[in-house]
């Protein structure tokens, strides 16, 4: 007799199968990979037992490329060809990388795209190709663990990440061998982690400050859904500043001029001990040693310390303030979770308890916690647990949108919406017999394409030949979990359709990033202006079009030569005020030359009504209408 295997949905009908899941934090300064092994989420050690991979790539080698401890060795002596917290790159447009690039003594190729690509002895490399090297590694070092080839992988990203550092972040996992199962915000990791081990319930904010990232979240946990309320951060502020102001304070403090690219990047990891060091001692030894002709040595205070980052700590709050802003909160939250290895300075967490009013938690690892959310996220999706024992909603940080007719900006999805989503927004012509539509989709807070970021633009082509205004074009913009987008259009009369996938060639700048959301609150008023003012200019150039082609055809049949001259010359006067900023006169220009041309409109009309019933007899008429 045959029996019926049955099995949950989405788990493996092979009984006491478990399939192998891991959780990766691709983070700044060092990664980490993750597992749930019997029950329990713990991170994978490498075979010296160390968990923590430092994300450091080294090129010079003519036996291959090195990762980790053995090039963040060699960056004193091969600068260029040792990349260090290339994360920071992830996305990010030739222009605007440079500034950091030049810091740190990286020379970058010319390149026609825009992309940063790092000149290196052996050859042209992207942050895409580097990063696929660290995930190479953490694959490998799971592999070796796990024993079996991996059947997926959550990779962990900052909440602030924008559509092209997400999508650099996948095509770097591709590289690298790995099925990337979602993509997950570090802070909704964290909160997986705390919110399973401890069950806790309520508002948490989630405060993660890495080596080169910093984010903060705030989130609802209930019955283990995790929703995400409000999300903010900054791609390019973490714990390598609070290294170089260290560093740049030491050579003021020597009078040592500035040092070769070689003996600057060994004095910022001289800086980084000593920063560790102060976590829990009172002051801290700097060696010039082989790095300035004088050698010598600098004593740093802590109190030093906490003066040089204190401007860093209060950016980071700031942008927590905002946070709780966008979240419709006040300064209570329940708990609050520290992530991040620079959390461990005690200035950070001093004022992160000041500022919330309640001590944070502490109970996992900071530099672990993301590693072990994920690899739970990662063991309910590759289908070992149901999915419902887990639900994460994530947000967008920044609204989606796209141009209309005006240079304006329609949202489409409001920023901080819960992901994934889907929404759609009918649109039509401007201009009689239009049988194309050019689709151009946005990013941003304020009201006019031009104060916006362009994402994407494609052509939606096939549009039947009609009057402006009768065709039915629906727009739909799609959001996936892991953030990216896809927009879709689609003529509903013949079904013609046209889509696109947001896949930019680099992201957000960082001024743009930590400025944009600042921008549409201290621009709103002048943006509601501008949008009023955009408005009425459309309004008026619509008037004026439906006025000049009903002049063409009927004005000298039905007007006097004096009503067409007097018609003409209020058509002029708007036009001068189309061209001038005061909306008030526009307003009234626009309603001034709708009611003149009331009457030639109703002449239109009884023409139009003595055409069609030309020839048609009231008896029929009444026939007609009684059917």
């Amino acid at each position: 007799m045959a029996l019926l295997q049955i099995a949950e949905p989405g788990q493996s009908p092979v009984p006491h199968q478990v399939k192998l899941a891991v959780g990766i934090d691709l983070g700044t300064t060092n990664s980490l990979v993750a597992s749930v092994r019997g029950g329990r989420a713990s991170v994978l050690p490498d075979e010296q037992g160390a968990a923590m991979l430092p994300s450091v790539v080294n090129y010079s080698s003519s036996d291959g490329v090195r990762v980790g401890r053995g090039a963040q060795a060699m960056a004193g002596e091969h600068p260029a060809d040792t990349l260090v917290s290339v994360k920071r790159y992830m996305g990010r447009g030739r222009e605007d990388a440079a500034a950091d690039a030049s810091r740190a003594h990286y020379q970058l190729a010319d390149d026609d795209t825009g992309m940063v690509r790092f000149v290196t002895g052996r050859g042209e490399v992207s942050p895409v190709e580097a990063s696929a090297e660290i995930l190479k590694v953490l694959h490998k070092r799971a592999v070796d663990t796990l024993g079996n080839e991996l059947d997926g992988a959550v990779i962990t990203v900052p909440a602030y990440f924008d559509e092209a550092q997400r999508q650099a972040t996948k095509d770097a996992a591709t590289l690298a061998g790995l099925k990337v199962l979602r993509l997950l915000n570090e802070p909704t990791a964290a909160a997986v982690a705390y919110g399973l081990d401890s069950k806790e319930q309520g508002v948490i904010a989630v405060y993660d400050l890495g080596g080169g990232t910093f984010d903060i979240s705030i989130l609802r946990l209930h019955q283990g859904v995790f929703e995400v309320l409000a999300t903010g951060g900054d791609t390019a502020l973490g714990g390598d500043d609070f290294d170089a102001a260290i560093a740049d304070w030491v050579l003021q403090q020597s009078g040592a001029p500035t040092l070769e690219a070689g003996a600057y990047r060994q004095l910022q990891a001289r800086a980084r001990a000593a920063k560790e060091q102060l976590s829990s001692e009172d002051s801290a030894t700097i060696s010039l040693q082989g790095l300035a002709t004088d050698g010598g040595v600098v004593v740093l205070q802590r109190h030093e310390f906490e003066a040089l980052i204190q401007p860093l700590v209060k950016q980071t709050l700031r942008a927590c303030r905002r946070c709780l802003r966008d979240a419709g909160l006040g300064e209570d939250v329940d708990n609050v979770v520290m992530v991040g290895g620079s959390t461990r300075v005690p200035l950070v967490r001093e004022a992160v308890a000041e500022f919330f009013h309640r001590q944070p938690l502490l109970d996992i690892d900071p530099d672990q916690v993301v590693a072990v959310g994920a690899a739970i996220q990662a063991d309910i999706l590759v289908g070992n647990r149901p999915e419902g024992d887990l639900l994460l909603l994530d947000v967008i940080p920044l609204s989606l949108g796209l141009e209309t007719m005006g240079g304006l900006v329609e949202k489409i999805i409001p920023r901080n919406t819960t992901i994934p989503v889907t929404r759609a927004q009918e649109f039509t012509t401007f201009k009689d017999g239009q049988t194309a539509l050019a689709v151009h989709i946005v990013q941003g807070e304020r009201e006019l394409v031009s104060d916006s970021r362009s994402l994407a633009r494609f052509e939606l082509r096939g549009i039947p030949p009609m009057v402006a205004g009768a065709a039915r074009i629906l727009v739909t913009f799609q959001v996936d979990a892991d953030g990216l987008l896809n927009v879709s259009a689609r003529e509903e009369a013949t079904g013609a359709q046209s889509s696109v996938t947001v896949k930019p060639s680099f992201g957000l700048s960082d001024d743009e990033i930590s400025g944009m959301l600042q921008a549409s609150f201290s621009h709103a008023e002048e943006d509601k202006q501008a949008r009023q003012l955009a408005e009425h200019r459309l309004d008026a150039q619509l008037l004026l079009e439906g006025l000049e082609a009903a002049l063409a055809a009927d004005g000298d049949e039905l007007l006097s030569q004096d009503e067409c001259a007097e018609l003409h010359a209020q058509m002029k006067q708007l036009r001068l005020a189309m061209d001038g900023q005061d909306i008030a006169v526009l307003k009234a220009g626009t309603e001034q030359l709708g009611r003149a041309s009331e009457d030639f409109a109703a002449r239109r009309m009884d023409k139009s009504i003595r055409q069609a019933l030309a020839g048609v007899s009231l008896d029929t008429l009444d026939d007609e209408v009684s059917k």
